[in-house]
């Protein structure tokens, strides 16, 4: 019976290599005696920068003479358990007939991942991205960086890998079970590094998810999956309450079998959506603003001993300040860079992201506030949406109508005055700034609450959070103002059999890995209604 071992702490200084020995002292054995281990969580334990340490759960499996001899001198305590980890569920193939391929719109995380799985099973998906294959997406972005025309099909947005590819790579994810693990997994299968499935918070990095998502492409090919890029998703064929086709720009496909992983960005597609009578709802979303501080600050504040940054590398942060409003932190990108994240022509909007190894002297992190739907302004189901575009195009005409960043000292903010357009302000957005007031990117009710907590967010971090800030945005993508509904059971939209919506564009998922789990479960259930095709 495997045996889960947890909060087993160690120094950050002391070896991983040693962590067998560590179990068998817990668990009162020798190392010859542990069969097989491995880690199942790990985590930072920075309540003390004097002694900061490693907390790990682990599962070991003792040899069965071990465990039925009387040398087992523990017993079951809360940090030392009998454990049998549930087993991924694996879906057995149903016995209708397929007529032709799945159809997968959109290949960010949840497209990618639901085109994934029916790839491992034989049913050969076909993916269709509006964006470019991710060699010419990294070229298209980069150009824009330089100061380039935005490109509405093929940017930071739309693309191979759809915004997740753009967005840190953080795996985070308040879901736990074996969809998660299988997710995980995936990633490392396709060129992440292996202590990603039990990292706290597990990070891919900005500049390794392009090779990435291309590994799993070729995987898909490999099982006889397609893909078609530039290839923009305009409409549904419904007959008699199924999906019988699709309408594209590349013309028309035959299709009964549909996953809709759009992204929450794909404004013209939710329109279309609206106008076919998909059934779409308002739903609560985070918006808010991006501040920035020197990495140093931080990686003081929480290590306080200079030889821990160079075993853990940039540190990062979680605030929160409750009132009357919840403000938070929100993709934290240390050593990162501010970027931006616009799906269409004439708005801004902010986002963060770091590579892999956090190697930038600036820190960022969004401050968001949540907005409710009865906040929006009116009952319409893209209201939310409206919002946002109502206030990103307010921003871009103050970055003077060319994609400049508005910016704004955090000082000056919190004093509601206007940033002397004579100070230069430090900021890592590429493509240059703006001074601004930044109450105009905003509705009042959310810059007055973010106003009211960033000084009790100073206070927590000692004074190293807002001491050199400036802040950047609006920041409006931290999820979907709006919901496609669905079936809780056979995850299709109630009345047309045959469309599965999925993911953060969808509104049932949070982040990377809650949208590729959310796309994987999508797939099951098609899968144990269908046969492959043959």
């Amino acid at each position: 019976m495997p045996i889960r071992v947890s909060n087993l702490r160690l120094p950050v200084t002391a070896p991983e290599a040693d962590l067998p020995h560590h179990l068998a002292r817990r668990l009162g054995l020798g190392v010859a005696d542990l069969s097989r281990w491995r880690i199942l969580k790990k985590s930072l334990d920075a309540r003390s920068s004097h002694d900061l340490q490693f907390v790990y759960t682990t599962l070991v499996e003792l040899p069965e003479e071990v465990t039925k001899s009387s040398r087992v001198p523990f017993v079951p305590s809360p940090e030392i358990q009998f454990f049998e980890p549930l087993a991924f569920d694996d879906a057995v193939p149903g016995a209708d007939p397929l007529p032709e391929r799945p159809i997968i719109v959109g290949s960010g995380p949840a497209g990618l991942l639901a085109a994934y799985y029916l790839a491992l099973k034989g049913y050969r998906p076909l993916i269709l991205e509006r964006g470019e294959a991710v060699k010419d997406r990294v070229a298209a972005v980069r150009e824009f960086d330089r100061g380039g025309e935005f490109d509405r099909e093929n940017n930071y947005l739309f693309g191979e890998g759809g915004a997740g590819c753009f967005s840190d790579g953080k795996l985070t994810c308040r879901l736990e079970g074996p969809d998660v693990e299988w997710v995980l997994k995936s990633f490392v299968e396709c060129g992440g590094r292996p202590s990603l499935v039990y990292e706290n918070r597990p990070h891919l990095g900005s500049n390794k998810l392009p090779m990435i998502c291309r590994n799993y492409r070729r995987k898909i090919e490999a099982l006889g999956g397609e893909y078609q890029f530039g290839c923009r998703f305009e409409g549904i064929q419904i007959q008699d309450g199924r999906v019988v086709g699709i309408q594209t720009s590349s013309g028309h496909f035959p299709c009964s079998q549909l996953i809709l992983g759009i992204g929450h960005s794909a404004r013209d597609t939710y329109q279309m959506l609206y106008d076919l009578g998909v059934p779409l709802m308002q739903k609560a979303f985070q918006l808010g603003l991006r501040i920035e501080q020197p990495q140093s600050q931080i990686n003081h504040h929480k290590y306080g001993r200079p030889e821990y940054e160079t075993i853990l590398g940039a540190a990062d942060y979680t605030l929160q300040a409750r009132g009357a409003r919840d403000v938070f932190t929100f993709c934290m990108c240390a050593g990162g860079i501010i970027m931006p994240s616009i799906s269409e022509p004439g708005m801004f909007c902010s986002n963060g992201m770091s590579n892999s190894r956090h190697d930038t002297p600036f820190a960022n992190s969004g401050v968001m506030v949540t907005l409710e739907p009865n906040e929006f302004g009116n009952s319409h189901p893209l209201a939310g949406m409206h919002l946002q575009q109502r206030y990103e195009s307010i921003a871009f005409h103050l970055g003077r109508a060319n994609y400049l960043s508005p910016i704004q000292s955090a000082g000056d903010f919190l004093k509601g005055r206007a940033t002397n357009p004579a100070t230069k302000l430090d900021c890592s957005y590429p493509r240059g700034v703006q001074p601004a007031e930044l109450d105009q990117v905003l509705p009042p009710v959310v810059t007055n609450a973010i106003r009211q907590s960033l000084p009790i967010m100073d206070k927590k971090l000692r004074g190293d959070f807002l001491k050199q800030a400036i802040l950047v945005g609006p920041e409006m993508r931290g999820s979907s103002p709006i919901r496609i509904d669905r079936d809780l059971i056979t995850r299709q939209c109630p009345n047309i059999a045959g469309l599965y919506p999925v993911g953060e564009g969808a509104g049932y998922a949070g982040g990377i890995v809650s949208a590729a789990v959310d796309g994987l479960r999508s797939a099951r259930v098609l899968v144990r209604q269908f046969q492959p095709l043959q």
